[in-house]
């Protein structure tokens, strides 16, 4: 393993000369694009904002900021993201139409370095969505990739569905797409189909093969269906790829995408075999991995590779007794090397606030005096019911404490009363706009009364499409993190909260969830796609 993290210097020449250095993997993220696409992970201008300026800071090369011509609000925050970014380029998406392709660079054409990225299905199967022959498709290509070029001098062209499309005909549109102008060639694996001995073969033949394969760089953009999307990846890269398409915590539609943290740790770790290295900040990892799981609402499973909850954790008596000796024994990483602490303070209630503040930094949370003050009463009430608070009750508090001082809807105080021989009871008092109103209402089991008291307060046409409870921790003190996910009128938004009771959590998410609809019918347009169109890959 190497501590050496490149600069964004290196990071930039890389990007810009793409054969500038062979050993290098450009990094592409498409978190806030196909990563967004997935059913109720849409996230605000705010927090798309917020997530590339993190995504930006921790060394990611290409930012695939949105798809602009699908909404205002899309088009929006692409065209914010590149007017703040400092060292990444950013990227915008646009099917093979001029209007698209116009969009996409009324965009990011105010970034320090823009890349329109547009695509086409070319396999069997997508040809015949748009009804083109292979000539018919194969001159749009050319018209489209010649038009983008016109426009900006990195354009990255796909083939959607590229693994499925026949040999002769993939080569001939990606010597098309090289022609036309495209600096970048990115291999879609659409559907999840290919194997890591296919990935690595396909990409070494286009590049042997094509005319002008040598020129430009090869991308691999896949997805996990079969379980397969990092191992392919990476297979793409031994073949010749030199850069990857990737997401935080394999956020995207159906079983996700290449994870960013898998590809990025998967080189550093092992980088014997696989001499390539990225301008990841590595350290960087876990903190925006939460900070994407809070905005999206998608929970990372425990056992998630790099990222999950027990990664790091070991219960086993023989596995305990070898990390005592010696961590490397059950460990091929740090901690530290994804930005975990390496030892685990517990905090109560008569820790002070400089053990907070620093614990809270560990996590990768640098608080404002101000900010501090609020969250250590936050940190006290909790503390004063449960014995030990761990590192992952401070990150479900921090979640909690989000966009509360924008809301519109504000609990006060709830009531619940349940049995086993009838209905269950809630009182709620909420502040409505600024009113504090109360409703008792009665429902089958506390949260069913406690949403219904919820919707006597605020009457609304919000469906609910997604409940999860998860423990924080363990113990029959621990946490309880909530998950609420609402749809309406085409706007989907997700809210989160935790409490020792659960009841009260629920009934935060959900009134969480609420505020942030309301904050989203305010901006119109701006989170709501206004077309439908299919993933790149």
């Amino acid at each position: 393993m190497t501590d050496q993290i490149p600069q964004p210097a290196d990071a930039k020449v890389a990007a810009e000369d793409p054969r500038a250095d062979d050993s290098r993997v450009l990094i592409f993220d498409t978190t806030l694009r196909d990563g967004e696409q997935s059913p109720g992970a849409t996230m605000t201008y705010e927090e798309k904002l917020e997530i590339a300026e993190m995504l930006d800071d921790m060394g990611v090369d290409i930012i695939e900021a949105g798809f602009p011509i699908a909404s205002e609000g899309d088009f929006r925050a692409v065209s914010d993201i590149a007017k703040r970014s400092r060292n990444a380029v950013i990227c915008g998406l646009a099917r093979a139409q001029l209007p698209d392709i116009d969009r996409a660079w009324e965009a990011v054409k105010h970034a320090p370095r823009p890349r329109i990225h547009t695509f086409i299905g070319t396999s069997p199967l997508h040809r015949a969505i748009p009804n083109l022959t292979q000539d018919q498709m194969a001159e749009r290509i050319h018209e489209t990739v010649t038009h983008a070029r016109n426009l900006c001098d990195n354009v990255q062209w796909s083939p959607m569905d590229a693994t499925r499309t026949e040999w002769d005909y993939l080569k001939r549109v990606v010597e098309i797409a090289i022609k036309a102008g495209a600096t970048t060639i990115n291999i879609p694996d659409t559907v999840g189909y290919t194997a890591p001995v296919e990935s690595a073969e396909l990409i070494k033949r286009l590049i042997a093969e094509c005319e002008g394969g040598r020129d430009v760089i090869f991308a691999t953009h896949c997805h996990n269906d079969l379980g397969m999307a990092t191992a392919n990846s990476l297979a793409a890269v031994a073949g010749g790829a030199r850069q990857i398409e990737c997401t935080i915590n394999g956020l995207g539609e159906r079983a996700g995408n290449t994870a960013l943290e898998e590809v990025v740790m998967a080189l550093k770790v092992r980088n014997d075999i696989m001499p390539w290295t990225t301008g990841v900040d590595s350290r960087k990892i876990m903190n925006i991995s939460r900070r994407v799981s809070t905005v999206s609402g998608f929970q990372v499973q425990y056992n998630k590779a790099i990222v999950g909850k027990n990664a790091f954790a070991h219960e086993s008596g023989i596995h305990q007794d070898g990390m005592l000796k010696n961590a490397e024994t059950f460990e091929i990483m740090r901690p530290e090397d994804v930005g975990l602490a390496a030892t685990n303070i517990v905090l109560g209630k008569h820790s002070g606030r400089a053990a907070l503040r620093s614990k809270l930094e560990d996590l990768g949370y640098n608080l404002a005096d101000n900010q501090l003050k609020d969250f250590f009463v936050r940190f006290k009430e909790l503390a004063d019911r449960k014995k030990e608070v761990y590192d992952e009750d401070l990150v479900a508090l921090m979640r909690a404490g989000e966009d509360a001082a924008t809301d519109r809807l504000v609990i006060k105080s709830l009531k619940v009363a349940c049995g086993t021989g009838g209905p269950a009871e809630a009182t709620l008092v909420m502040s409505v706009d600024g009113e504090e109103k109360t409703a008792t209402e009665k429902g089958d089991g506390p949260v069913d009364a406690t949403f219904k008291a919820v919707q006597a307060l605020h009457p609304n046409d919000a469906h609910l499409e997604l409940y999860q409870v998860h423990a924080v921790t363990e113990g029959t003190d621990a946490q309880a993190t909530v998950s609420v996910r609402l749809e309406s009128e085409g706007n989907i938004a997700t809210g989160q909260s935790a409490d020792t009771d659960t009841v009260v959590a629920s009934a935060r998410a959900y009134v969480h969830a609420l505020n942030r609809l309301l904050t989203r019918r305010g901006k119109t347009g701006q989170d709501t796609k206004e077309i439908s169109y299919k993933d790149v890959g």
